[in-house]
């Protein structure tokens, strides 16, 4: 079978896709980036007929090595970037410049991965992607109608939404996901749709996708709220949780203490603050970041009294109504990413990042875990979701080979909360142990049969989410 036609192999161009956000390289021995499905298609058929594994890469993002190749042919998305309607776009099209698109003509597409302005809308598809707006909306997965897709067999599939079910002769999934915000492994999905969010690129490439979108909010209110201790600070995300709850409970209303997002900061993230804005009350071991959407008048004095309800060192609250407020609140956010990068540069040790989530009643458990390692570090993400990243920032090789002992044993312990050991992320091919460890031999087992349905020459995104085809599971 002919290769297809613009097939690169220069090794100078291929050397800027071996690598993603996760600082991993790989290998490849040609690079193709089509600009149409059909082009996919023909693309995956002559990589079966050859044997060649592919490997699906789009704005290298990710952070867990799912777009780093192991051989074989890289496959790019960058150039699917037709916008065909607002709600039916290309999925190499840039997340964040469409979103942009959409706030000029009031509309609003919700999850915002903190990569949204790097990523693209198939990447994010295919990750699940999520970020501090999924305490309310959720990730990805409910905001897509449908897609196109090419299967690993080159068969192209359109509008694929969730009355198509799987293909003849795929498992039906019968493994059971945990009770918290995930992104481990495959959904246990009984439509193609579903299946195929968050597969990381071993089922297919996504050229095309709808999204549901929505009149964007009147009005956005943003808080910065700092707290003298972390038990305040828990109590007060029960507080806002179960103003959430009962939002959810009228069939979604949005009242005027009902945040779609609530960030965590701990005393460490706060010091990075400190050196860059002056704005940090002293006593503050804790902050949340919270954002909450209105129709008319801003609710700050409702805010307001809850925070003084709970404890927290309310006039020191930094609040963003206009563009000046979120400037302030943006150069405070900001500082911490900053800080940590520098941290990282000047300690010539990468970090270690945890993505781990688990059930309410464990929140405050996980907590603890966090708070009594002795390693430099700090804290912050998603706490409305229970899902934080502790980053952990050794200095020098003892401390890394410390650091990725205790990243185990995190990881263990959120699993035995009943948590998972990805809520963001993914698994890519840095994380198939923590996989295998959170599903046990049976359920990987059942994953990698619909896998081997799916692709029974393990042509697409060799290496994620499992081993070998003939090898071991991890």
């Amino acid at each position: 079978m002919r290769a297809p036609p613009g097939l690169i192999t220069d090794p100078d161009i291929i050397l800027g896709y071996l690598s993603d956000a996760s600082n991993t390289h790989g290998r490849a021995e040609a690079l193709l980036v089509p600009s149409g499905d059909q082009e996919v298609a023909a693309a995956l058929a002559w990589a079966q007929a050859e044997g060649l594994p592919v490997t699906i890469t789009a704005r290298r993002t990710g952070t867990t090595g799912a777009a780093v190749p192991e051989g074989g042919l890289l496959l790019s998305t960058e150039r699917l970037s037709a916008v065909h309607a607002v709600d039916d776009v290309g999925g190499g099209v840039l997340l964040g410049e469409h979103q942009d698109r959409l706030a000029a003509e009031g509309l609003h597409f919700p999850p915002d991965p903190t990569s949204r302005h790097e990523c693209s809308v198939g990447g994010a598809i295919v990750c699940n992607a999520s970020g501090a707006r999924s305490f309310r909306y959720g990730p990805t997965r409910r905001w897509i109608q449908w897609v196109d897709v090419v299967l690993a067999d080159g068969q192209l599939l359109e509008r694929v939404d969730r009355s198509h079910p799987l293909p003849a002769g795929w498992p039906s999934p019968g493994w059971a996901e945990p009770p918290v915000k995930t992104a481990a492994g495959y959904a246990p999905a009984h439509n193609l749709l579903d299946l195929l969010i968050g597969s990381e690129g071993t089922l297919g490439v996504v050229t095309r996708a709808g999204l549901v979108v929505r009149p964007a909010p009147a009005g956005v209110l943003s808080l910065l709220a700092f707290f003298p201790d972390l038990e305040t600070t828990l109590g007060f995300v029960e507080q806002a949780r179960a103003h959430a709850e009962r939002a959810r409970g009228r069939d979604g209303v949005v009242g005027p203490l009902n945040p779609r997002a609530i960030e965590y900061y701990d005393e460490n993230a706060l010091e990075m603050v400190r050196a860059r804005v002056p704005h940090v009350p002293a006593a503050a071991t804790d902050a949340l970041f919270i954002e909450i959407e209105h129709e008319g008048e801003p609710p700050l004095e409702l805010w307001w009294a809850a925070l003084v309800e709970a404890g927290a060192l309310a006039d020191h609250t930094i609040v963003a109504e206009d563009e000046q407020g979120r400037r302030r609140l943006e150069a405070v956010r900001h500082a911490v990413p900053a800080g940590t990068n520098e941290r990282v540069v000047a300690n010539g040790m990468p970090k270690i990042g945890t993505d781990f989530a688990v059930p309410d009643a464990a929140l405050a458990e996980m907590m603890a875990a966090y708070r009594a390692v002795r390693l430099p570090k700090l804290c912050f993400g998603h706490i409305g979701d229970n899902h934080l990243h502790l980053n952990l920032l050794p200095r020098d090789p003892a401390e890394l080979a410390a650091a990725r002992l205790v990243y185990r044993s995190l990881a263990e312990r959120a699993v035995a909360l009943g948590g998972t050991v990805s809520a963001e992320h993914g698994i890519g091919k840095l994380k198939r142990a923590l996989l295998a460890h959170q599903l046990g031999e049976s359920e990987l087992a059942s994953m990698r049969a619909l896998k081997r349905a799916a692709d029974p020459a393990w042509i697409l995104g060799r290496g994620t989410l499992f081993g070998a085809p003939g090898g071991p599971a991890v």
